[in-house]
């Protein structure tokens, strides 16, 4: 019998303006998506802090993925105070012995549904391999 592959919680910060839009584009397309996924809409995901990605491992969401408008959203210097955000939270992870490919950044447009399926399902691939958020850390503590 083949061992049952992990399926942690996604966490999709979707913004309202665009990201959101596509996500239920997505959904009236009736298009499916790996059902671990949980998309939350939000104004401008800089508003979040870098604390918030490190509670959300912590409490066992296996990913994060951060669909935002990109450059043309439409706050001012957001995306790119956003990216700089998300550059902070990488050596956090790193220190906490989580892998940074469990955070993603990405642009995702109001019609951009493919684009929204690949990157949720290449996150439910990406997390599958690499098991419970901090597996990392006790599987590089054993191989020591």
């Amino acid at each position: 019998m083949a061992a049952e592959k992990y399926a942690g919680k996604i966490l999709i910060l979707a913004t309202e303006s665009c990201a959101y839009p596509g996500a239920d584009a997505v959904g009236q397309g009736h298009q499916s998506y790996p059902a671990n996924t949980y998309i939350l809409r939000v104004r401008a995901p800089v508003l979040f802090p870098e604390k918030f990605y490190l509670d959300c491992f912590h409490k066992g969401v296996a990913g994060i993925i951060i669909m935002s408008c990109g450059v043309e959203c439409p706050y001012e210097g957001a995306y790119e105070a956003l990216a700089q955000r998300i550059d902070r939270v990488y050596p956090l992870m790193k220190e906490r012995g989580l892998d940074i490919r469990r955070l993603r950044l990405t642009a995702i447009c109001t019609v951009c549904t493919r684009a929204f399926i690949k990157e949720v399902t290449q996150m439910n691939d990406l997390i599958a391999e690499l098991g419970p958020p901090g597996r990392e850390q006790s599987e590089a503590t054993s191989a020591a």
